[in-house]
């Protein structure tokens, strides 16, 4: 039987569809959820404990430190699957042999490289490197008409991206390279795309959710997905649905095909009147992984991994609405057991979230969208009211 070893920040969606396929699995993860299956093979980073806390994950967490914890596993497996968190061009190059999936990735990771990559072929927003703050304030006098972010040429889930004005105060992170971009205004949309040597398909268009969908402020973190995208599955008004699904289906195959992206792939856009802009691509399986599985019926991780081996596999169309959301912590809190059947990502019981941190997922399935929409909203209320029931003091 073939060695399979899943690593990245959370494996416990990808373990679960791994466990139903015909490997001896292995896992790396930095979160320790109390929902992720156990297995003989398996090293959690974060050891969460009775009455302590988990920290900040954007402190803690070392991309390079889990590949040196997962050194034997490395070694002994017959193949790798980096999930979010790990990018393939930090494996020594005799590794990078193992992944099933894109292994050179420079281009895509490097968001100003894939901009200029791409801009004389797909609507983009204007995007320049910078060196500082003061270079970005320039450069945004000569159009005061326009609307700025600043984010980091490298970078993942809507972090450290901030809105430039007048009113704000933005420090870089020395180290590390930043852009300056064109702020574009409308709903953030996604596509799920598949490619294989062979062939490129775009199997699902989604609603891309941030926690500026929700609280009307400058945050850009991603807080989840509901799929398939329909008129109502939207959130708002869009004049011709029809027409938007099927540009981005074309764009985003066309992207596949430009980067020839194998496996399991996400290209996020944003759609305003003036069009669809391409935002990024994710060469790798994204988070909408749970919500097309329970959408399509079908196991995602044998998808990618057939589709990374140039194998066919028929994709059959959407039989539900499915709509994920990650809950972030409203205080710092204390976890109890909440009696719900839709939520996943469970801390340990008795561990401390702090403030604005990870707490769990929700994730749930409907034929009829206003009914799924509702039980997850529900949910979603149900859950920041124990949290804040079980508050503990600031440290």
């Amino acid at each position: 039987m073939e060695k399979l070893l899943l690593i990245g920040i959370n494996t416990r969606s990808m373990l679960n569809s791994a466990l139903k396929l015909d490997y001896d699995v292995f896992s790396t993860s930095y979160f320790s959820t109390s929902d992720t299956p156990q297995i003989e093979k398996q090293k959690i980073i974060l050891e969460e404990k009775n009455n302590e806390s988990s920290g900040i994950f954007e402190d803690n967490f070392n991309s390079r430190s889990i590949l040196e914890y997962s050194r034997d596993f490395i070694d002994e497996v017959d193949h790798i699957i980096p999930i979010s968190g790990i990018s393939p061009d930090e494996f020594r190059k005799k590794d990078q042999k193992k992944i099933l999936g894109n292994r050179n990735v420079e281009k895509i990771e490097d968001k100003f490289r894939f901009f200029k990559e791409i801009e004389d072929e797909f609507k983009t927003p204007d995007t320049f490197l910078i060196k500082d703050v003061d270079e970005a304030i320039e450069i945004s006098a000569n159009k005061p008409d326009v609307k700025y972010i600043i984010k980091p040429v490298k970078g993942s889930g809507g972090y450290d991206i901030n809105l430039l004005n007048n009113d704000s105060y933005i420090q870089l992170n020395d180290g590390e390279k930043f852009m300056l971009q064109e702020y574009v205004e409308g709903i953030n949309l996604s596509s799920s795309v598949l490619g294989s040597k062979d062939s490129k398909k775009t199997i699902m268009n989604s609603r891309l959710l941030t926690e500026n969908d929700f609280k009307k402020n400058s945050s850009f973190i991603y807080i989840g997905n509901i799929l398939p995208l329909t008129d109502e599955s939207a959130l708002t008004k869009i004049k011709d649905m029809d027409k938007i699904n099927a540009e981005m289906i074309e764009t985003s195959k066309n992207l596949a095909y430009k980067f020839d992206l194998i496996g399991s792939n996400g290209v996020d856009y944003i759609y305003n009147e003036k069009g669809l802009y391409v935002i990024e691509v994710n060469p790798r399986i994204q988070g909408t992984f749970e919500c097309v599985e329970k959408s399509l019926q079908i196991n995602m991780l044998d998808a990618h991994i057939r589709s990374c081996l140039n194998e066919s596999m028929e994709i059959p169309k959407a039989k539900y609405y499915a709509y994920k959301k990650i809950i972030y912590s409203p205080c710092r809190n204390r976890y109890s057991k909440i009696n719900l059947d839709n939520i996943y990502d469970l801390p340990h019981i008795g561990t401390i979230t702090e403030k604005s941190e990870p707490l769990l997922t929700i994730i749930d399935k409907d034929r009829d969208f206003k009914k799924l929409y509702e039980k997850v909203e529900n949910s979603s209320r149900i859950v920041n009211k124990e949290a804040k029931i079980h508050q503990q003091d600031a440290i």
